[in-house]
């Protein structure tokens, strides 16, 4: 069985009516339709899930800096003498690789050569809030989020000014992701503030 050539006008009349016909268009219609509405659909999905990525960064992020600046405003509040850390809290401070692997601490701490200096621990904290004296412990932001403060505490004395004074830096990272800190502040504390 084979096809059978077009015997007629008819049946060439017939063949033109057929391929002029739009019969079955509609259903071809329809699935390219389908096809580009799916495509803008997926575009928007992808808009909504990249935004909601965004703004989680950027609630970690606000938090983040928040806690950073709630630690520096506890030191600020503090006389100069009254900045110093515990001796267990640094212990287990320099034990972590975390806390040791900032830059803050590679760059200041970790071998100081002068006028930089490493500020001397004491036994018991003579503050009453004791997070001023703890170098690195866990805070739970008001996102419910766990995160890290990092505390850096050490002595410089720069050209310009005469004295010695003390650098606090807070790192903030999240309690998920120690590797990438998401909040840094650094501020320097001099004898004027008080003994």
């Amino acid at each position: 069985m084979g096809i059978k050539p077009l015997e007629g006008p008819a049946d060439t009349a017939f063949v033109r009516l057929r391929l002029r016909s739009e019969e079955g268009f509609g259903l071809l219609e329809l699935l390219m339709a389908m096809v580009m509405l799916n495509v803008g659909i997926l575009a928007i999905v992808a808009a909504f899930n990249s935004g909601a990525l965004a703004l989680s960064r950027a609630s970690k992020a606000s938090t983040a800096a928040t806690l950073g600046d709630t630690q520096m405003e506890l030191f600020r509040g503090l006389k100069y003498s009254a900045i110093e850390q515990t001796t267990g809290e640094w212990n287990s401070a320099v034990a972590d690789s975390t806390w040791t692997a900032d830059t803050a601490y590679q760059t200041n701490m970790a071998n100081p050569t002068a006028p930089k200096a490493l500020v001397p621990t004491v036994t018991n904290c003579p503050n009453t809030n004791l997070n001023s004296c703890d170098p690195s412990f866990t805070a739970n932001g008001p996102d419910g989020r766990s995160y890290r403060v990092d505390t850096y505490l050490y002595y410089d004395q720069p050209s310009t000014y005469g004295g010695q004074i003390k650098v606090v830096t807070v790192v903030v990272r999240a309690g998920d992701d120690l590797g990438h800190s998401l909040a840094r502040e650094t501020s320097t504390f001099d004898v004027t503030t008080g003994s």
